[in-house]
């Protein structure tokens, strides 16, 4: 599915390093306009966690690519099933989120994933977080965000985050696997992470959630995405 023309339906692209905060901050952008939102990182999260439990050797990419295409999620305001079964939690384990980091490289891991992030682009608009919306997915977006913190910051969301869930987390553990993963998003052959060269960066090191939705949406309207936003 080759990307929809400018204005079919607007799009805000978030890309930004793990725990970053993008998540949280597309949620509430999306949800001051009215649009949809989608996480592309819980696809591939979600086809590690797959591939886990049918057995399926985390080199083989074509495996990985067949996996992909065969994932029927269903996701449901913030909640994400997988025949029926709730796995928001499952994804978001450190454990899931090291083997996501590790197969995403795959190229055809990521072209069996672009049509189905594509496909999320409806009226009245996306706000898509990753770590490639604004180079790869969506390269005509009208607004691209590319959002940073320090690792001090996001090891400490991070901890915070694991904390709140009831998991164990060793901060200085936390900080070294951010340093590994941004490493390897960096430095793939395949869509690195990189800001777009349109891309507004905002540092979100010293900044509440809220004070960073609110410079997006100002952003959005400049613009002229933002609509009514309320």
């Amino acid at each position: 599915m080759p990307e929809l023309p400018p204005r079919s339906a607007p799009v805000i692209t978030i890309d930004g390093p793990t725990a970053s905060g993008k998540g949280s901050v597309a949620d509430g952008v999306a949800a001051a306009l009215g649009f949809h939102v989608l996480d592309s990182g819980a696809l591939y999260r979600l086809t590690a966690l797959d591939a886990e439990r049918l057995g399926i050797d985390l080199d083989d990419e074509a495996e990985l690519a067949a996996c992909a295409l065969a994932l029927e999620p269903t996701f449901t305001s913030s909640r994400i099933f997988m025949d029926d079964r709730d796995v928001t939690d499952e994804i978001r384990a450190e454990r899931i989120g090291n083997l996501a980091s590790a197969i995403a490289p795959f190229p055809a891991l990521r072209a069996a994933l672009l049509d189905r992030q594509r496909a999320f682009r409806r009226p009245p608009g996306l706000v898509a977080d990753g770590r490639d919306m604004g180079t790869v997915v969506f390269p005509r977006a009208e607004l691209k965000v590319f959002l940073v913190a320090d690792v001090e910051a996001r090891a400490g969301r991070r901890h915070r985050q694991l904390i709140e869930r009831g998991a164990t987390a060793d901060l200085d553990m936390l900080k070294t696997a951010l340093h590994e993963r941004d490493a390897r998003d960096a430095n793939r052959e395949v869509a690195p992470l990189v800001a777009a060269p349109d891309a507004i960066t905002i540092d979100s090191s010293h900044l509440g959630l809220d004070e960073v939705i609110a410079a997006v949406l100002e952003l959005a309207r400049a613009k002229g995405v933002a609509g009514g936003a309320r």
